[in-house]
């Protein structure tokens, strides 16, 4: 499989897909009933693969991963840390295989690659001047016990009663309605986030250390700032006040924990063999760090496209960008 059947690659070295990014046909009139299908249940979709992947692992860990209610109705060291070395593994399992096959073992070379060079190992705006292990650091420093505080916490309210408890035998359209409907709340509650911290002054402070990562790898999609952490999982609060299953609750916390690797492999697709690959849906996001600011939602909702920064990867797209950062640099010198 070569990449130049779907791209085209600069005198850099850089490759560039030769589609657009497109929203799917969701918020659109006139509607586009067979095409909203076809998005909602093909491949690539919203079902699938990605969101099927995060709700089976969900069910699989509440069931075989996860202590009981019984057991987390009090907080005590061994629930709490079990659930940290299961998320630890998760991680490992996720990000870190992402990047033996395409930064260690290079499996694919630069195919699909955006940026045609390898990532920092000696950059001096990182932890040990190497930006794999900065961005392991942070991941697993900050991430994942930040990830695994809001987990305990909320197993924690669900075994006491202390949030809305849903019985999926009882409401079987309404549990799978709003497993259906988290990934859509995910974007809207990321996109708020997102433009809170692109604010200059908790960009400087937090957002900053993510956007080191020019050149992203699977291990910066975590690689955040503890506050930034905060932030990022604080969607899970959705739960504390609308009636749900625990299953919801591991669906949502895996979508933000495990998301973030595929879309900042820095990778267009993922090679398996020589014939068959699959597309990671990160170059939307690719083009917010390599233009910090375009594409702050990454999703079905055209929340960009209402709010005058989406970037599709056009020259016309390129061109509105830069008009806007110079009527921006204008307005600031008057």
């Amino acid at each position: 499989m070569d990449d130049t059947a779907f791209g085209t690659r600069n005198k850099r070295g850089d490759w560039k897909p030769d589609r657009l990014i497109e929203y799917p046909p969701v918020l659109v009139w006139p509607p586009r009933p067979i095409g909203f299908v076809k998005w909602l249940i093909g491949y690539p979709g919203y079902i699938l693969p990605w969101n099927l992947v995060y709700a089976i692992l969900a069910v699989a860990i509440w069931r075989y991963a996860t202590p009981s209610l019984e057991t987390m109705r009090s907080f005590a060291p061994g629930w709490v840390a079990f659930l940290l070395l299961r998320n630890l593994v998760l991680i490992l399992v996720f990000f870190g295989g992402m990047h033996l096959w395409l930064y260690t073992w290079k499996r694919q070379g630069t195919q699909f690659k955006y940026n045609g060079r390898w990532q920092d190992g000696n950059g001096g705006a990182f932890l040990f001047r190497d930006q794999t292990k900065d961005n392991m650091i942070w991941s697993l420093g900050s991430g994942l016990p930040i990830w695994t505080a809001y987990e305990a916490v909320t197993l924690w309210a669900y075994a006491n009663g202390y949030i809305p408890h849903l019985d999926w035998e009882q409401h079987p359209v309404y549990f799978i309605a709003l497993l259906l409907f988290i990934p859509l709340f995910r974007e809207v509650h990321f996109y708020l986030v997102h433009r809170l911290i692109h604010w200059p002054p908790l960009y400087r402070a937090v957002h900053r250390l993510h956007h080191l990562n020019v050149n992203p790898g699977p291990w910066s999609g975590l690689a955040m700032h503890p506050v930034e952490h905060v932030l990022y999982f604080s969607g899970i609060l959705l739960h504390w006040v609308v009636p749900s299953h625990p299953v919801h609750a591991l669906f949502h916390l895996l979508h933000a924990g495990l998301s973030p690797a595929p879309v900042h492999t820095g990778f267009d697709r993922i090679k398996l063999g020589s014939e068959h690959s699959f597309d990671t849906e990160g170059y939307a996001h690719y083009l917010h760090h390599k233009y910090f600011e375009c594409n702050y939602a990454d999703g079905a909702l055209p929340i960009d496209k209402w709010f005058g920064t989406f970037h599709d990867g056009s020259e016309a797209s390129q061109e509105a960008m830069n008009r806007r950062f110079m009527a921006r640099a204008r307005k600031q010198g008057a």
